[in-house]
């Protein structure tokens, strides 16, 4: 599938506008998105396919030396000077409250003409194979063990094509990311669920991970209908790569966003530099730090994709700025500048964030813990970045007793506590890695996009509830 032929044929529209509120303000860009998306589902009743997440349209930003402004529309074609005129008015403040606002540091507009792809698979896959693969991967669920309820299998395309205009830059990107899930509903006395997710770069890996792994769900199924509530406590946990990565989305992800900076609402902003965590982890989030569902050339502001590094060492390093952020704080901006759609603001917002991974091996983690639990398969999370304390569920936790995993599973599990108490008590790290690209984020309860997490295994003290 290639880049989107109206985004395509619309360049120059939108150089010409460009230059055209280049009378007005000091930096003017353009960015047009076109994103396609499609669902695939199946379970013991029925098969659908449907169009979803799909948007098409533009928003200009505009930077006045003291204030930025946006506009959004889903057309730039037509009189180039009728529609700046209406732009400029829709934006316009009172030239008093502008007056009194800071003077922030100069927009670079560095020139740079870039086509970027990541080719996918997905043209090589009908509409009616999707669905058959779906309906036999119910099937086959429904059909293991006459206690499941019902078999349920989901796969999404996820294509992406946006243009970039200013003054001195032009840039396109065109890449597209899948995702599928199993999910089985269980019943022995107690209703019980269970599920996998996957993220890939190709519908073939999707759909052969899709059939891999079917008696697991089912395994894990009833394992989950005989779980138990977990005593309140505090214990030395072993956490999956989900886990791990929920502990790093919540800890110091909205955390270091640094528009959350601007306006004082996250403690991190005091704490850089200073020891956050244990002096062996290390942590990293951006576009371009791994390949997963947030992995893209450059964000919507234009700013090429990033490797940051949040962590070093223990040691709070950097956080994650937006073009705005930046701008305000006078720092450069690092790639994650991103908006839910092309009528929604610009934020910034994580990408792919991950511990680095160690050199222990996870036996030896799970043998040195003497009580405790091995944590799997993250449920949700929330955080509180002015206080910094972070609530964590994991679908489920295998209690260890005496440096080895049991058979008692418990269910749910919610972890809380400091951030800089639970990152100083990692006291061994895996020598695995896998980033999890199967989920969205949001901006409080609004404002989604899709990012990944993971890393290794940790070994951490928590409290557990």
């Amino acid at each position: 599938m290639p880049f989107s032929t109206y985004l395509d044929g619309i360049r120059e529209d939108c150089r010409a506008l460009v230059d055209e509120l280049g009378r007005y303000f000091g930096y003017v860009s353009i960015l047009g998105t076109d994103v396609r998306s499609a669902a695939y589902s199946a379970d013991r009743r029925m098969t659908g396919a449907r169009d979803s997440e799909g948007e098409c349209g533009f928003v200009i930003k505009m930077h006045s030396g003291r204030s930025f402004y946006e506009y959004s529309c889903d057309d730039v074609t037509g009189d180039k000077k009728a529609l700046a005129e209406k732009i400029v008015n829709a934006v316009r403040t009172d030239p008093e409250l502008d007056g009194r606002r800071i003077k922030t540091s100069v927009i670079k507009d560095e020139p740079m003409k870039k086509d970027f792809v990541r080719e996918t698979d997905f043209s090589d896959y009908t509409d009616e194979y999707l669905l058959k693969v779906c309906k036999e991967i119910s099937d086959k669920l429904c059909e293991k063990d006459e206690k499941v309820l019902n078999g349920i299998c989901a796969i999404q395309t996820h294509t992406v094509s946006k243009l970039f205009i200013t003054k001195n830059r032009e840039l396109s990107q065109h890449y597209g990311w899948a995702n599928g899930v199993k999910y089985v509903i269980y019943n022995d006395g107690k209703m019980a669920h269970a599920r996998k997710s996957e993220g890939a770069g190709t519908l073939a890996e999707i759909i052969e991970k899709l059939y891999n792994g079917l008696d697991g769900v089912i395994d894990l199924a009833k394992h989950l209908a005989k779980a138990q509530p977990i005593k309140p406590g505090v214990y030395d946990v072993i956490t999956d790569s989900s886990i791990t990565g929920l502990i790093a989305h919540e800890a110091f992800g909205h955390g270091v966003e640094m528009d959350q900076f601007v306006k004082d609402r996250a403690m991190a902003k005091y704490c850089v530099g200073q020891y956050v965590a244990s002096p062996i982890t290390n942590m990293h989030d951006g576009a371009s730090a791994t390949l997963s569902v947030a992995s893209y050339f450059f964000d919507d502001d234009g700013v090429l994709a990033h490797d940051t590094q949040i962590i070093k060492d223990g040691v709070l390093v950097a956080g994650l700025s937006d073009l705005g952020s930046a701008t305000q704080l006078g720092t450069e901006p690092t790639g994650n500048g991103r908006r839910d759609n092309y009528r929604r603001k610009a934020y910034s917002r994580m990408t792919n964030t991950f511990f680095s991974k160690g050199t222990d091996k996870l036996e030896d983690m799970i043998a040195s813990v003497k009580h405790g639990y091995m944590l799997f398969e993250t449920n949700n999370g929330m955080e509180d970045p002015k206080n910094w304390q972070i609530q964590c569920t994991a679908e489920y936790g295998i209690e260890i007793v005496d440096g080895k995993l049991t058979e008692n599973y418990v269910s749910p599990v919610v972890m809380s506590g400091s951030v800089p108490e639970l990152l100083k008590s990692i006291s061994m790290i895996s020598d695995g890695f896998e980033v999890h690209g199967s989920g969205f984020c949001g901006k409080g309860y609004k404002e989604w996009v899709r990012v990944s997490d993971g890393g290794p295994n940790l070994k951490a003290r928590v409290k557990l509830g």
